[in-house]
Parts: structure tokens; C-alpha cells; sequence
């Protein structure tokens, strides 16, 4: 798609916005310790999280609205990304930067049509699939999951870091990489080429949220710095 559009110019900047974080924190509200979204939300914001993945797949569309919506409230303040789980008319509706699919989900050309500004993320689960998603059009994919994770009780292959080398050599857009990251892991995974750490429980049952979020941002940036990226 061309850039020159007005349309495309709101999304060439959402782009350069998601190229530059670093912590890519998903929620979901059963695994976060008794606590709301919206209140680990605020956690994660104020340890400087500069997008936010709204996923949160027990909850009823009415329900996911109303909690979009606040979440973009809260996002914009910070100046945030907010990124939606599946659901393209929701991400629209509350005016979000962007919409996560599954590989099951809506095809990535379909969603362009619809969403001609948005950021579209693509779950990934090998090399093969990441490649597609590129030239389907995908702004960022996720790759993982790498490590077992409580997120994906039932998957079975869990890809390993050293996954994320063969995607790092071969992908032009950006990546995530997520599924049972802790922070041990962070050194070796941008050591091999990632530059965005998706994670879920790491940050949503932390004690502290802000603080988790701040020390896990820290630890990718110094490893950046050691692997000559920052």
C-alpha cells in the first residue's frame, strides 16, 4: 500500500511508533492476580509501557467494548499504541492503533481492506508462517511460542531463542516474541535478535506491576546496548 495517502500516513506513523518499543505487554484478567485489567493497565503504564496488546478472551463483546474503550482513554494519555486482540470491528470502533489476528482469524488482506490505518499484527508459530504473514502484508508478526506458557496450556511445540534468530535474519518488518519469557531470558533472546519481548504473567502477576514493567523495559534496553543494537 502506498504511503502518500492521508490514510496511510496515520499508519506509516504507527508503524514508527511500534518499531520503537521494546516490552510488548499483553493482558488477560484471569491470569493477574485477583486484580482488573484495567487496574494492571495502570501498572503497566506507569512502569512505561509504550504499547499495550488488550487480550482478554473470556470476556463477552459488550463487556471487551466497554473495556476498550477505557483502555484507549488510558492509553492516550500515556501515548500509548493499543493493540486489540481478534477483533477488527472493536479495534475500529474504539478507535485503536491496531488489531492482533490469529492464524484463523480474518486473512490479512481482508483486514487491510477494512482497516486501511491500523497496525495488523499476525500470530506466527514458524518461520514459514512469519514469511507469509510479511507478504500478506502483516506491520509486525509474533513469533512463539518459544517457551511453555500458561497462556497456551494445551499447545504442545514450543519453538526455543533459537527461533528467533531465523526470524530476525529473514523478516524486513518488525517482530514480537512471546510464550513463557521471563526475565532470565531476556538477554540470550536479544542476543539473537529480538528487539520486542511480548509476555503476559511476567508483567499481570507481578507484585508490582509498574515495577516489573520498569525492570523488564531496563534489562531489554541494556541487552540492546550489549548486542551493539541501542
Amino acid at each position: 500500500m502506498s504511503m502518500s495517502s492521508t490514510t496511510s500516513a496515520l499508519r506509516a506513523k504507527r508503524c514508527a511508533r511500534f518499531r520503537a518499543i521494546d516490552l510488548y505487554p499483553v493482558t488477560s484478567e484471569p491470569l493477574s492476580a485477583g486484580r482488573s485489567t484495567l487496574e494492571v493497565l495502570d501498572g503497566l503504564l506507569a512502569g512505561g509501557a509504550t504499547c499495550v496488546q488488550l487480550r482478554e478472551k473470556e470476556k463477552s463483546a459488550r463487556e471487551l467494548f466497554e473495556l476498550a474503550q477505557a483502555a484507549r482513554e488510558k492509553t492516550r494519555q500515556a501515548g500509548a499504541l493499543l493493540i486489540l486482540n481478534d477483533h477488527l470491528d472493536m479495534a475500529l470502533a474504539v478507535e485503536a492503533d491496531g488489531v492482533h489476528l490469529g492464524q484463523d482469524d480474518l486473512p490479512l488482506e481482508a483486514a487491510r481492506r477494512l482497516a486501511p490505518d491500523l497496525l495488523l499484527g499476525r500470530s506466527t508459530h514458524s518461520l514459514e508462517q512469519a514469511l507469509e504473514a510479511q507478504a500478506e502484508g502483516a506491520d509486525y508478526i509474533n513469533i512463539g511460542p518459544l517457551f511453555p506458557t500458561e497462556t497456551k496450556a494445551t499447545h504442545q511445540q514450543f519453538l526455543g531463542a533459537q527461533a528467533v534468530e531465523a526470524v530476525a535474519a529473514r523478516l524486513s518488518i518488525p517482530f514480537s516474541c512471546m510464550g513463557g519469557i521471563k526475565q532470565e531470558h531476556l538477554a540470550e533472546l536479544v542476543g539473537r535478535g529480538a528487539m520486542r519481548i511480548a509476555l503476559v504473567t511476567a508483567v499481570t502477576q507481578a507484585p508490582d506491576v509498574a515495577a516489573a514493567t520498569a525492570a523488564l523495559r531496563r534489562t531489554i534496553q541494556e541487552a540492546a546496548v550489549d548486542a551493539g543494537r541501542a
